[in-house]
C-alpha cells in the first residue's frame, strides 16, 4: 500500500506564501534561528577564505549559576538587537542577558523550583528559552522551568511580567485535562515554548520509559498559551479521549490510563500559515505495548496544527503502535524545494531509525510514496505488533537500519572472530524488529537492531541550506541489545527492558565496523544523496587500542552526534559531547574539511550565529567532564 495523501481536517490555506529565507537579518531569535528551525544564517562575513583565522572573542561560564556544575550543555542563545538570551546552571536553569560585542552578563534570573523541582524529570539547563516582541516596547523572554513552570521575564531588566499568569509564572501542571500531584507528578520540559504569533506552544518531557514502574503514567497533552496573559487558550490531546479522531486506535481502554505520547523535542512553525508542527514520542512504555494495543495516535506522529485554535491540520504516524523507543527527537524543518519542476512548501523529519520523513507542510501530503510495508510480528508473550509499517521511498536511509553479518567490526581477524562470537548470543533484526525476552526459547538473549535506541539522529537533528535545499542531518551507527525480562517487583508492565540496552564489542571495542558518527548531505528537491564524511577523526580509545597495535585506521568518526551551523558559505560541525574540541568549517557542496578551529571543550550544543556593530560572531556551547559549560564566542580579528 502507497500512501499518497492524508485526511485534512482544516483547508488548505489560499493566499500566496514567502518563501523560507532563514536568518536574514544578523540576528537569531529562534532555537533553531527561524521558526522553521533551519539553523541558517545569511551571513557571509565568515567564509573559506578567512574562517581558519577564527579566535575567541570572549567566553561565558556558567559554572556557579546553579547548585553544581553542568557538563553536558544543550542550550543555544538567541540573538535579540545585541543581547544573547539563554538558560544556564544545570538543575537551576537559571536565565541570563549577555552582551553581544564583550560576554559581560547583564541580568540573571533564578527560579526556585522547591521540592517539586526534585522529581522533574529532565534536572539540566534545557535547550534555550524563547523570545516575543509585540513590535512596541513589550519584549519579553519566556522558559520553562525543570519543575514545569512557564515564566515570562521583561527582555530589559529579567523580572517577571506582573501581567502574565501569576505574577509571570503559570503553572503548567495545572490545564493538563488530567489529575497530577503538584509535587510528586514526574512532568517537565526540556526544549523551550514555540511562539506563534501570541501563543505560546507548550510541550512536556516525563522519565525515560526503559523500565517505567506503572502502564500508568501522565499523557503529554500540548497546549496553546496567550503569551501576553498567561491564560490556556487551547490543549490538544496527543492520546485522544472518547469522540475524538483517533480515539479508537487505542484498544481495550488503554487511552484511560497510557501516559507519554509527549512532545519533548523543540517545536517548528510556520507563521504565515498559522500552523505549529509537533514530533511526538511513543506511549508508556518503550519497548512493551500489550497493555496498549491498537496502532496508538497520536504517538511517534508528525502532527500540525492551528496555532492559534489547537484543531489539527493533519498528521502522520511514524510508527505505528511504537515498542522500539522511536520517538521523534529533532524538531522538523521547513524549507522550500523544487521537485520535479513542481515548487513545494515542505517539512522534513528526520528519526531514530534513520529515515527522512519529507511532507508539503500545507496539506502533509508526502513529497514521495510512503509505503506501508511488512514488518515482523512480535513473539514476547502477549505484546501487539502492527503488520505494517510505513517506508519512505525517498530519501533514502541516512545511517544502517540492520544488523547484519558483514557489519562486524574486522579490523584484525582475530577481533572479527570474537564479535562474531558475541553477536551469536542474540537475534538480530532490522529497525522493526520486535525486541524479544532475554531467555527466549531458541536460546537467544535479546535482539540486536540497528539503529540504536537513541538513533540515527536524535535531538541535535539536522541543519538546511536554503539556497540549495541540502539537508545536513547527523547520526551515529550503533546496535541496540533490545531484551526484555518479566519483573513484577520492579513494574506493573508484563514486560520492561532488561540492562542498559548497549552491547560491547570485543575487549571493549565497538561490535560493528566505522563510522561511528557521520553527516549525510542530502538534496530534498531530489531525495538523492549528496555526499557522506565521517563526525572527526578516530577516537583516541580506538586508536591506542594494544589489539589494535600497527593497524592503518581510516578515520572513523567519533561515536557522537555532530552539531551543526549552515551559513551561507559554510557547514560549521561541532562533534558533539565527549568528542575532540574543535570545530570544523566544511564545503557544503563537497563536505571536504576547509578548516579546524580549536575550542576549550567539545562542542555540545547546537551553535548559532549572529552580527553586532558590523562583526560576524559563532557561538558555540561547549562542556566536558571536568570542563564546566560555557558559550564560546569566535570573531575574526
Amino acid at each position: 500500500m502507497i500512501l499518497l495523501a492524508l485526511a485534512v481536517v482544516c483547508s488548505a490555506h489560499p493566499g500566496r506564501l514567502a518563501s523560507q529565507t532563514g536568518v536574514t537579518n544578523g540576528q537569531w531569535p529562534h532555537y533553531g534561528g527561524d521558526q522553521g528551525s533551519t539553523r541558517y544564517s545569511t551571513l557571509d562575513q565568515i567564509d573559506a577564505t578567512n574562517v581558519g583565522t577564527l579566535e575567541v572573542a570572549w567566553r561565558w561560564k556558567t559554572e556557579n549559576l546553579g547548585p553544581r556544575p553542568e557538563y553536558r550543555y544543550q542550550a543555544t542563545p538567541l540573538m535579540v538587537d545585541g543581547v544573547l538570551y539563554t538558560a544556564a546552571g544545570g538543575a537551576r536553569r537559571a536565565v541570563a542577558a549577555i552582551d553581544a560585542g564583550t560576554g559581560e552578563t547583564l541580568w540573571t534570573y533564578r527560579w526556585d523550583d522547591g521540592a517539586r523541582g526534585r522529581s522533574a524529570p529532565r534536572r539540566n539547563s534545557g535547550r534555550g528559552v524563547a523570545y516575543w516582541s509585540d513590535g512596541d516596547g513589550d519584549r519579553r523572554v519566556v522558559f520553562i522551568t525543570p519543575g514545569y513552570f512557564l515564566i515570562a521575564l521583561d527582555a530589559t531588566s529579567g523580572r517577571p511580567v506582573s501581567t502574565f499568569g501569576n505574577n509571570g509564572v503559570v503553572d503548567l501542571k495545572k490545564g493538563l485535562d488530567t489529575e497530577v500531584d503538584s509535587v510528586e507528578t514526574v512532568i517537565g520540559a526540556s526544549s523551550p515554548p514555540m511562539i506563534v504569533g501570541d501563543v505560546a506552544v507548550v510541550g512536556a518531557a516525563l522519565a525515560i520509559g526503559l523500565r517505567p514502574p506503572s502502564r500508568r503514567n501522565v499523557p503529554g497533552h500540548v497546549r496553546g498559551y496567550d503569551v501576553r496573559t498567561g491564560e490556556r487558550k487551547w490543549v490538544f490531546h496527543t492520546i485522544p479521549q472518547p469522540g475524538e479522531f483517533g480515539h479508537e486506535t487505542w484498544l481495550d481502554s488503554s487511552w484511560a490510563y497510557t501516559g507519554n505520547a509527549a512532545v519533548w523535542a523543540p517545536m517548528a512553525a510556520d507563521p504565515e500559515l498559522g500552523y505549529v508542527y509537533l514530533p511526538t514520542e511513543a506511549a508508556t512504555s518503550d519497548f512493551s505495548g500489550g497493555h496498549r494495543a491498537g496502532d496508538n495516535l497520536f504517538s511517534t506522529t508528525l502532527v500540525c496544527l492551528n496555532a492559534t485554535t489547537g484543531e489539527r491540520v493533519w498528521h502522520f504516524q511514524l510508527v505505528h503502535h511504537d515498542i522500539w523507543d522511536f520517538d521523534i527527537p529533532a524538531a522538523p524543518i521547513l524549507l522550500d524545494v523544487n521537485v520535479a519542476g513542481r515548487p513545494v512548501k515542505a517539512v522534513a523529519q528526520v528519526t531514530k531509525q534513520s529515515f527522512t520523513y519529507v511532507f508539503d507542510r500545507v496539506t502533509g501530503e508526502p513529497i514521495w510514496p510512503i509505503e506501508e510495508r511488512p514488518v515482523p510480528p512480535s513473539d514476547v508473550p502477549g505484546e501487539w505488533t502492527s503488520p505494517t509499517q510505513p517506508f519512505p521511498t525517498k530519501p533514502a536511509p541516512f545511517d544502517h537500519q540492520a544488523f547484519t553479518e558483514d557489519l562486524l567490526i574486522d579490523f584484525t581477524p582475530e577481533v572479527r572472530a570474537e564479535a562474531a562470537e558475541i553477536a551469536r548470543r542474540y537475534r538480530w533484526g532490522t529497525i522493526f524488529t520486535p525486541g524479544s525476552l532475554e531467555d527466549a526459547t531458541d536460546g537467544t538473549q535479546g535482539t540486536l537492531r540497528m539503529p540504536a535506541t537513541t538513533g540515527g539522529a536524535n535531538w541535535e537533528g539536522g541543519a538546511v541550506d536554503i539556497e540549495t535545499g541540502t539537508l545536513y542531518v547527523a547520526s551515529v551507527s550503533a546496535p541496540s541489545l533490545i531484551a526484555l525480562e518479566h519483573d513484577p517487583e520492579r513494574s506493573d508492565l508484563d514486560y520492561i527492558l532488561a540492562g542498559s540496552g548497549r552491547i560491547n564489542g570485543p575487549q571493549r571495542l565497538p561490535l560493528i565496523k566505522p563510522p561511528y558518527g557521520r553527516i549525510t548531505a542530502i538534496d530534498l528537491n531530489t531525495g538523492d544523496h549528496r555526499w557522506m564524511i565521517p563526525n572527526g577523526g578516530t577516537p583516541r580509545r580506538i586508536a591506542n587500542h594494544p589489539a589494535l597495535a600497527g593497524v592503518d585506521l581510516s578515520p572513523t568518526g567519533h561515536p557522537s552526534r555532530a552539531v551543526m551551523l549552515v551559513t551561507k558559505t559554510l557547514l560549521f560541525a561541532g562533534e558533539g559531547f565527549g568528542a575532540d574540541p574543535v570545530l570544523h568549517a566544511i564545503d557544503k557542496a563537497t563536505g571536504e574539511g576547509i578548516a579546524d578551529i580549536e575550542l576549550p571543550a567539545a562542542a555540545t550544543g547546537l551553535p548559532m550565529t549572529y552580527t553586532h556593530e558590523g562583526r560576524q560572531y559563532v557561538v558555540v556551547p561547549v562542556g566536558a567532564f571536568r570542563h564546566p559549560a560555557e558559550l564560546v564566542a569566535l570573531t575574526l580579528p
